[in-house]
This record gives C-alpha cells, sequence and structure tokens, in this order.
C-alpha cells in the first residue's frame, strides 16, 4: 500500500498521488479539503490524543478512587509511552499484511475495548493492562490513518492532511483534556473515559459509511522483516534521530512545564490551566505550520526537513536562553510559547521525508514507515523526560534549557545531512 513517491521520492518515480489512473474520492470540481472522510480520521486521532493525554488531568482522582499512590498511577504514564514507542513499528509491520479498512476497524475496536477498560476498572492492575492495550494499538491507527490520504483528499492537500492528523492531538490536549477533567471533577473519571468510548463508536459508525472500503493504491507485500531494512537507509536514520532529538529538546522542559509556569513564571496556581490552553494553542500552530513546512523546496525528498534547520537552531537558542531569562517572568512566559511553537514544526516534514523515502526505495514497507515519526517522538519523550529528571536533581530546574538546547543542535546537524544528500 503505497501513500506517495513524495518527499523523499525519486525524481524518477512516479507518486502513486500522481497516477493517471489512481481513483480519488474527491472529484477536481470539488476540491474541498475537510470531508466528512478527513474529519473522521482528524477526529480519530482527537480520541487518540484525548483518550492518552486524559491521565494528566484524573491522576488524583484514579490515585483516591483506587487507593494507590500518585507516583504509581503516575507511572502509567511513561508505561504507555514506552508500549507505544515499541508496538507501534511493530503493529504498523503486521498491519501491511491485511486488507486495510479491515485492519483499521478492528483496532480501533481493540482500542474502544481497552478504553471500556479503563472505566471499568476495579483496581491499578487492570487499569495497566487496558492503558497498555490502548498503546499498543494507537500509533499503528496513526499510521494507518496516514495511508488514507490519497483515498480522501486531492493530492495538493497531502501535506495539510498529514499536519491535520497530527493536530488532532494538539486539539486532544487543548480542548479534549480540559473537557474530560471537568467531566472527572463532576462525575467521576470513569465518565471520562465512558465518553471518550462514546465519541470512538460514533466515529466508527461514520468511518464504516464513507470511508473508502478498499485502497486505490496497488498494495505491495513484502515479508514482514524485510520490511525493517527500512532502518538501513541513512535517509531514514538521519530522519529518526531528528526526531527523537527535537523531541528530546522539548520535553527537557516540557515535562516540568506546570512547575515552570508557577516558579519561573510567577503565574498564580488558579491561572495555570489557562497558561496551558495559550500554550497548547501555540502547539496546535505548530502543528498547521509543519504542514506548510513540508512543502517547502520541492516538497519532495529530503528537502523539506533539511530545510527545518534554521528551526533547530532557533529552538537551541531560546532554549540556552531560559538560563538567563528564567528571573524575569513575562520573558519567561513568552519563552515557553515560543518554544510551544517551535515543538512540532517538524512533524509534517519528517512524515513525508519517511513515506516518500519507503514509497521510492522501499515499497512494502509504507505502513511501517508512518508509524516512525511516532515511534521516534515517544522514544525521544522518554529521554528527554529522563534527562529532565537529572538535571533538575543534580543542577536545578533552571538548567533544563541549556541541555535541551544540546538535543535541538542534534537535530540541526541530521538536517545539515540530509541537505547534502537528494534521492
Amino acid at each position: 500500500m503505497t501513500f506517495g513517491t513524495g518527499p523523499t521520492g525519486s525524481s524518477h518515480s512516479e507518486s502513486p498521488l500522481e497516477k493517471p489512473g489512481a481513483t480519488m474520492r474527491i472529484p477536481e470540481a470539488n476540491p474541498r479539503f475537510f470531508t466528512i472522510q478527513v474529519l473522521a480520521i482528524i477526529g480519530l486521532s482527537f480520541a487518540l490524543g484525548t483518550s492518552e493525554f486524559i491521565m494528566v488531568g484524573v491522576l488524583p482522582n484514579i490515585a483516591r478512587d483506587l487507593n494507590v499512590p500518585l507516583t504509581t498511577v503516575g507511572n502509567l504514564v511513561s508505561i504507555f509511552a514506552a508500549a507505544y514507542a515499541v508496538c507501534t513499528p511493530l503493529g504498523a509491520a503486521l498491519s501491511a499484511r491485511f486488507q486495510r479498512f479491515r485492519i483499521y476497524m478492528v483496532l480501533i475496536g481493540i482500542f474502544l475495548a481497552g478504553n471500556i477498560l479503563c472505566a471499568f476498572a476495579v483496581n491499578y492492575v487492570m487499569l495497566l493492562v487496558a492503558r497498555i492495550v490502548i498503546a499498543v494499538v494507537s500509533g499503528t491507527l496513526v499510521a494507518i490513518s496516514m495511508t488514507f490520504a490519497p483515498d480522501v483528499t486531492q493530492p495538493q492537500y497531502r501535506t495539510r492532511f498529514v499536519s491535520w492528523v497530527f493536530s488532532g492531538f494538539s486539539i486532544a490536549s487543548i480542548v479534549g483534556v480540559p473537557i474530560g477533567t471537568a467531566i472527572a471533577g463532576s462525575l467521576g473519571w470513569r465518565a471520562a473515559f465512558h465518553a471518550i468510548d462514546v465519541m470512538i463508536v460514533a466515529l466508527v459508525i461514520v468511518m464504516v459509511v464513507k470511508l473508502p472500503h478498499h485502497s486505490s493504491q496497488r498494495q505491495i507485500r513484502v515479508g514482514f522483516f524485510s520490511q525493517f531494512l527500512l532502518f538501513f537507509d541513512p535517509r531514514i536514520l538521519a530522519g529518526l534521530t531528528c526526531v527523537l532529538c527535537a523531541s528530546a529538546a522539548s520535553y527537557v522542559f516540557y515535562t516540568y512545564l506546570t512547575p515552570i509556569i508557577t516558579g519561573f513564571g510567577h503565574v498564580p496556581p488558579r491561572f495555570v490551566g489557562f497558561a496551558l490552553i495559550v500554550f497548547g494553542i501555540a502547539c496546535l500552530a505548530s502543528n498547521l505550520t509543519s504542514g506548510r513546512l513540508a512543502n517547502r523546496g520541492s516538497g519532495k525528498g529530503t528537502e523539506p526537513l533539511a530545510r527545518c534547520l534554521p528551526v533547530f537552531l532557533v529552538q537551541a537558542v531560546c532554549l540556552a536562553s531560559l538560563v538567563g531569562i528564567f528571573r524575569v517572568a513575562p520573558l519567561t512566559l513568552v519563552m515557553l510559547v515560543a518554544l510551544g511553537f517551535l515543538m512540532y514544526l517538524m512533524n509534517s516534514p519528517s512524515q513525508i521525508l519517511f513515506l516518500d523515502v519507503a514509497a521510492a526505495s522501499h515499497p512494502g514497507s509504507v505502513n511501517l514507515a508512518s508509524s516512525l515519526n511516532s515511534m521516534s517522538f515517544n522514544i525521544g519523550i522518554a529521554v528527554g523526560a529522563a534527562v529532565g529528571g537529572l538535571v533538575t536533581d543534580g543542577l536545578g530546574m533552571g538548567w533544563l534549557g541549556p541541555f535541551g538546547a544540546i538535543f535541538s543542535l542534534g537535530s540541526a546537524a541530521m538536517c545539515f545531512y540530509l541537505g547534502r544528500r537528494r534521492i
């Protein structure tokens, strides 16, 4: 199943999106982007993001109800990220062996079952199993969602589609989590998961009716292990390293965002929620802008991500400057918003790179390639959070920025390398 020769595709290869015989779900006479199909797929990203992030808002409620320490429940966040990172490429590689729509519905069913299990969990072990079930399928669902682009939107909207799929997660952090937290506060934390379940059921109904059941693209089948030859491609490795370092750079400070806002930004606790919403809006703008960055240059090959070099240099400067402005509250808050905007700018360029390198050089590994951005980003989250903890314990929270800047420079180095390559 090929998404496109895309950004990393060879100039001599024909993108599946440009094949004269390819069947498009949207007629040229009506080139709307926000169709029912596209909105349903974005809605699924929103549901996935809400399910993942809701734990942050309901941790105290769960700890109190299940009578377990808050730190024990907090471990569910890191366990989720670890399971997500490990299982996403494996699940994506396996999914390529099945008919796309059927495996998509099966995985959504498993996701729904995991959320139902969360809502009815009677102890910590049951909740842990439920969260792992959700994590195992979430990344693969995002990967498969990406492959619907040729069938639900026009070729010129490809990078916009990718950015909006990612943006579903940002919208979840801005809208879904606050609403879920409010529901948990008034009706109990289980009601928050029931609300997610209702949303999933509604999305499934729409998808069954509206999503194409068969791909317009030729599906190429290769052996399970053969797909992982993708990891030996230096362009893929550079892209993975770039995303991992970028994620680590952000999560060195993002993990401690609330204490930074209150301690260095001097924001009263009652306004922290508003401050987080502002930060979330900056993150949403980051995801949407990343779609435009993915169109820079030719819009193909390694060029879009390579052209993100200035982004990472600016991020490094902003992070390094935190150590000097932490004592100036207004500047700290402005810089945090700026960092929120820089946080996801590489999402679409890197996703397009992975998809098009696979389509051009590893056509049987496109599903796996679709999962690489999520996988490397979650590994970066774990690395950044771990480094942030060590820095906070050893040097103090004021030094988080400079250590994050080191990771940003690592991403910049990968962009420089990619800029010297063409496919």
